[in-house]
């Protein structure tokens, strides 16, 4: 298949950055709505075999932050590699992007890193509002499930009955006088698991870390690339291999 001409690939960016804009919003805005990665699950178990039963109750998660993380890095890499070629193509000077001593990306323009330092400020801010996992919990990761949860919490249901107490016995001239008194008597148990599409904190952190590492180093790159000439190459995929570990 023949390669593009510059002229097809700047034909194509302005849509390419719009369209990822507009899907990374969306992303943005669906990661962040109340309730979106919460999960229930409670199932009720009568205490005596012919007691009262009562339907399960359950609520899945409706988004995962993990799968809002692989959608927008698909996206931000399918534009970043776009805006790379186009670049190149340009042959502006470039430089590496170094990172403790890790090259990330090599050969990089000097007008896409000017590029990634914007797109790197837009994924410290996606990144910074992902939810993360109540620290008030004890969450294990389910694979089968594609999600977090936690160990079933029981909880006992009682239900009030009333009950005679005789607040005086019989006698040969008066009944015996007899009074109800409410009593909560358990009559079963909650079972109850909270599911959860959120992500440990420390790994948050730690992606968080990455960027600003990033950040600093296209920095140093953008300064380097004046007397360094580059090729094409693609660049989103190793990116977000590295900031999502």
């Amino acid at each position: 298949m023949p390669k593009p001409k510059l002229c097809q690939i700047i034909a194509i960016v302005n849509g390419r950055k719009s369209a990822a804009q507009k899907e990374i919003t969306r992303l943005h805005h669906a990661c962040q709505k109340e309730g979106v990665m919460a999960g229930i699950s409670r199932v009720y178990r009568p205490r005596d075999e012919d007691g009262e039963s009562l339907p399960p109750e359950a609520k899945r998660i409706q988004g995962s932050a993990r799968k809002m993380l692989d959608d927008a890095a698909k996206v931000w890499t399918d534009v970043m590699d776009v805006v790379l070629t186009q670049d190149a193509a340009n042959r502006q000077a470039g430089a590496d992007i170094v990172v403790g001593g890790e090259t990330i990306a090599a050969d990089v323009p000097v007008t896409n890193l000017l590029y990634l330092e914007k797109q790197l400020t837009d994924i410290q801010t996606f990144i910074d509002k992902i939810p993360t996992l109540d620290p008030a919990a004890e969450w294990e990761y389910d694979a089968n499930i594609g999600c977090y949860r936690t160990e079933p919490i029981e909880q006992v249901r009682t239900k009030k009955i009333q009950k005679p107490i005789v607040l005086y016995e019989a006698t040969k001239e008066h009944p015996a006088q007899v009074q109800l008194a409410t009593e909560d008597v358990p009559v079963g148990t909650w079972s109850t698991t909270f599911f959860s599409g959120a992500i440990p904190a420390d790994e948050k952190t730690a992606m968080l870390d990455r960027v600003r590492g990033l950040q600093e180093a296209v920095k140093k790159a953008r300064e380097a690339a004046n007397s360094i000439e580059v090729a094409d190459a693609e660049i989103g995929k190793s990116l977000f291999a590295y900031i999502l570990g």
